[in-house]
């Protein structure tokens, strides 16, 4: 589904003494099935903007159209918006509550009165896209890794089959083995579903390896647009927001500057290893 967004404002504590701007005139068009990441420092407006598109917040003014739909006009609307806008917050597991996993991926699918035979399929499916083992399904969630609780989490929202996946840092606070899982799940649920997937991060490294389009916010306003090599060869314009490149690309820039003939668009280990021993033969 695509998402646009005309002259978006919103305005925390408006018309008191502590109101706060937190999105200025945000324009923006993200295309259908794409994977777009959202960067920006602590403060920037990203959280606040995400909330916006499954209406969680209003806009002060301004408009969000979702396949050409005022997702604002029309509050009757609502839950359908919300089924088709899926949003995964920091830690989603802390929302877990059922007995067991499967209940608690079924909850949503329930609550909107499908017939049994559509929940078991769409939690079933759910819980395998993210790579829950069926013998985990009648287990507590709370028995799990925190990587297996953030990932029944996300199967609670992929059973309401939203068309647009929202994940504001799905891979906080996991250590290293539990934070790539979880990412990769997200890129194979991107090539599987072809669903439009938001990620926010504050890693320009996992951001660098799984999005196509990165948008840079900055005091509620989007400053840079564009694919991962043209944003993050901008390393001083980067450091001028308040963010950086990847760790990647300053190594590279590195071994240019002390002569190794090396590309300038080098922003991911992958490549970065390649385009080495390419120069190094």
């Amino acid at each position: 589904m695509a998402i646009e967004i005309k002259d978006l404002c919103h305005t925390y504590s408006r018309g008191s003494a502590f109101a706060k701007k937190a999105l200025n005139q945000v324009n923006l068009t993200i295309d259908s099935g794409s994977f777009v990441g959202l960067i920006g420092h602590t403060g920037s407006g990203k959280s606040t903007l995400v909330q916006h598109l499954n209406v969680l917040l209003r806009p002060e003014s301004g408009q969000i159209l979702i396949d050409g739909e005022d997702i604002n006009a029309d509050k009757a609307r609502l839950k359908a918006i919300r089924t088709k806008v899926g949003l995964v917050f920091q830690y989603p597991e802390h929302q877990l509550f059922d007995m067991t996993v499967y209940k608690d991926v079924s909850f949503g699918p329930k609550n909107a009165g499908l017939e049994e035979d559509e929940i078991k399929e769409r939690v079933e499916a759910a819980l395998t896209l993210v790579g829950i083992a069926p013998e985990l399904w009648e287990k507590s969630p709370f028995e799990l890794s925190g990587g297996q609780k953030r990932r029944v989490a996300i199967a609670g929202v992929l059973a309401m089959r939203p068309e647009i996946l929202v994940l504001d840092e799905p891979a906080a606070g996991l250590d290293p083995r539990g934070r790539n899982e979880i990412l990769d799940q997200i890129k194979q649920m991107h090539e599987t579903l072809k669903i439009t997937v938001i990620l926010v991060s504050h890693s320009m490294e996992d951001i660098a390896r799984l999005v196509e389009r990165i948008l840079v916010i900055s005091h509620g306003e989007i400053v840079l647009s564009g694919a991962p090599a043209e944003i993050f060869a901008q390393i001083e314009a980067l450091e001028a927001l308040g963010l950086s490149s990847t760790q990647t690309a300053y190594i590279m820039r590195d071994l240019q500057a002390k002569g190794m003939s090396l590309p300038d668009n080098i922003f991911t280990v992958e490549d970065a290893v390649a385009a080495i021993l390419r120069a190094l033969k």
